[in-house]
């Protein structure tokens, strides 16, 4: 059990932002509370056995004594200890990291998380940029999360930023992201949602300020026609049909946007790198991949599968 620990890339009790923060405080209160709720019981049973063993038969001090006990010891004392547990995270942890009705007006950015079977869309209101299982925030700056889905209910969570918060169909909810310091966080879709459920994750990139305008403007430009071979490929084909590519006739919206696909770090929900060999095997074989996600294999190889995967690296 302490082995399934090790190695995780998501880690609540290293928080980097103040919500993690207030959700790490919680689980040491819950740890100790829980801890001394266990010794405190552990330590009536000892004592009771105890003092039965020492006062020998015949002197048990009889029912009323008993009663006593329990309603003060076993029942008072872990009645108060579960309401102390209550409050601190009632009002210490969960208002705290909520999103406040006004926050909209206060924060920098906001950003709109959408989840599919099985992956994370993002966009940013108010831009044309739009990108898949990666999250790019400025950091030390204050980021509104809506959080909605396209089909069933998701969650979106990155632990060490803040937490949980449900995508569900036709409502949309909000989560504020912070990020203490430029890095790298990983997030999960922490409700199950099917079959790739445990392959829906994304990252975080917790960017400086002018890192992220750079990118941002960058996401924002359309992608160049290039009339190459590989475009050909693209538009002739089936890819197409579910995925957009700005500034070409690609306008699909059933898969990810590709327009900036080679600017990515990770393909399928961070299931694999993205390389140029990676990219090829997930176009002809995705399913083997990740079995029962929304994208069939592509009967596509030799020339036309390497013009292809060439012309979607130039998409940067």
């Amino acid at each position: 059990m302490l082995l399934a620990g090790c190695g995780s890339q998501t880690d609540i009790l290293h928080p980097a932002g103040p919500g993690a923060s207030d959700v790490a405080s919680l689980w040491w209160w819950m740890l100790g509370g829980c801890s001394f709720g266990l010794a405190f019981v552990t330590a009536l049973l000892v004592a009771a056995y105890v003092r039965r063993r020492s006062m020998g038969p015949g002197r048990e001090p009889g029912e009323r004594a008993g009663w006593i006990v329990i309603l003060t010891l076993g029942v008072g004392v872990m009645v108060a200890g579960l309401v102390t547990l209550f409050v601190v995270a009632d009002i210490f942890v969960i208002r705290g990291t909520e999103t406040p009705a006004a926050a909209a007006a206060g924060t920098k950015l906001t950003v709109r998380a959408v989840g599919h079977l099985w992956y994370w869309e993002f966009d940013y209101p108010g831009t044309p940029a739009v990108t898949a299982d990666e999250l790019h925030i400025p950091a030390r700056t204050t980021v509104l999360v809506q959080v909605r889905s396209a089909d069933v209910i998701h969650s979106f969570w990155v632990p060490e930023l803040n937490r949980k918060m449900d995508a569900i169909p036709g409502q949309d909810n909000a989560v504020e992201l912070y990020a203490d310091h430029p890095g790298v966080f990983r997030g999960e879709c922490n409700q199950y949602c099917g079959l790739q459920h445990a392959h829906m994750g994304f990252l975080v990139f917790a960017d400086t300020p002018a890192a992220f305008r750079q990118w941002l403007a960058r996401q924002s430009a359309p992608a160049r026609a290039t009339a190459s071979p590989g475009e050909r490929v693209f538009m002739q084909g089936p890819c197409s049909s579910c995925h957009a590519i700005r500034g070409t006739p690609a306008n699909a919206h059933v898969g990810p946007d590709l327009t900036h696909i080679a600017s990515r770090t990770t393909l399928g929900g961070v299931t694999i790198p993205n390389t140029p060999a990676e990219l090829a095997r997930w176009i002809t074989s995705s399913q083997s991949i990740k079995p029962g996600n929304q994208m069939p294999n592509v009967a596509l190889g030799g020339a036309k599968l390497r013009e292809l995967v060439a012309y979607l690296e130039t998409l940067k």
